[in-house]
């Protein structure tokens, strides 16, 4: 129900009541024809189901749903089908034209709302007259001016001839609602024959909320060109180049009216700027560079002009620096074969000793 009185997936009295009086009004009336939906004799038949959504509640839910049910199933094409012995063959719609269900009438709901006991009569009542209505009488009928279902709530008694009286303002109502219908019907049949536009969108009007929605113009772009050149030599000449500003009233005053552009300078500019940072890099890149081979000769020198020192100890030696020398480490490299000799006459020694005592 779009309406926000209504919770969701719960079904309101209204909805109930709607259902039933739909029910009522569409099958019980037998408005189709139920035999031509018969295949196959007590084993295949056709269903046919109507479902409403409604998309405004803004009163008077019943006597739209049932002009949206009727027009629903007198707008339907079924399948064809043809049975051959046993066998039931259904054809698609680019096979055989769909076959429309018979319908025998058109059974339409008119609603009478009632205020101060009957009093006052209102026909099509909205939302907010539905709340404060006393009571509310339904009359279900067709052109033929057949009464299929009658319906009265709300706890009011009605007289005789006040039943009769909405049973006239009915009939009259029916009979332009089916004309309107019928001709609906026609038309979207004679569109689709033709290849138009048909639908529910290609039948709602233009209103304010579509008001900005405009046909394409027919643009005609032969002579433009023709019309460009004409305007241009129509044109007024160019105005005298003013360098001094120019006081239009007291307090304001306009730069630059009448001088050519200086767009081109700015670029130049830039130019110059990029080209200055680019040489700026290029000499601090350079003068890095010779900062580091100098320190690396100077490195390699130290290195070559070193004294190597040798020493009977395997452990390195600390050498503490100058502050103006470069601060470097040095190890004591030691020859395994002056260690070697040096032991061996030690233990020389040694034996000459003993051999003496």
């Amino acid at each position: 129900m779009a309406a926000p009185g209504f919770e969701p997936g719960r079904q309101s009295e209204l909805l109930v009541k709607l259902n039933r009086l739909i029910e009522r009004c569409l099958r019980n009336s037998r408005c189709i024809d139920t035999e031509s939906l018969c295949v196959v004799a007590g084993e295949k038949v056709w269903q046919i189901r109507l479902d409403l959504h409604l998309l405004n509640h803004d009163g008077n839910i019943i006597d739209a749903a049932s002009i949206a049910g009727i027009v629903a199933l007198c707008h339907f094409r079924r399948p064809d089908v043809s049975v051959q012995g046993e066998e039931v063959t259904v054809y698609a719609p680019e096979e055989r034209d769909p076959v429309p269900l018979s319908i025998h009438h058109m059974p339409i709901c008119v609603s009478f709302a009632f205020f101060q006991q009957g009093t006052y009569l209102l026909v099509d009542p909205s939302e907010r007259e539905e709340r404060v209505m006393d009571g509310l009488l339904v009359i279900a009928m067709n052109k033929h001016r057949e009464i299929c279902t009658i319906q009265s709530s709300g706890g009011i008694m009605l007289v005789k001839d006040q039943v009769l009286r909405c049973s006239k303002i009915t009939a009259v109502k029916v009979a332009e609602i089916t004309e309107l219908i019928q001709k609906a019907l026609e038309n979207d049949q004679k569109v689709r024959k033709e290849g138009g536009k048909f639908g529910f969108a290609e039948s709602i009007p233009n209103q304010k909320i579509t008001a900005f929605k405009m046909e394409s113009a027919a643009v005609n772009t032969n002579n433009v060109e023709e019309q460009a050149e004409e305007i241009i030599t129509k044109a007024d000449p160019p105005s005298e180049v003013f360098a001094k500003p120019i006081l239009h009233t007291p307090g304001t005053a306009q730069i630059g009216e009448g001088i050519e552009n200086s767009w081109g300078d700015l670029e130049e500019s830039e130019r110059e700027e990029a080209a200055e940072e680019e040489s700026e890099s290029e000499t601090a890149a350079f003068e890095c560079q010779t900062m580091e081979t100098e320190d690396t000769s100077i490195m390699k020198e130290t290195k070559k002009d070193e004294p190597i020192v040798l020493s009977d100890s395997e452990e390195e030696e600390v050498v503490i620096l100058e502050p103006q020398e470069l601060p470097r480490k040095t190890r004591t490299q030691t020859n395994l074969k002056q260690e070697n000799t040096s032991k061996k006459a030690f233990n020389k020694r040694r034996r000459k000793k003993r051999a003496a005592y």
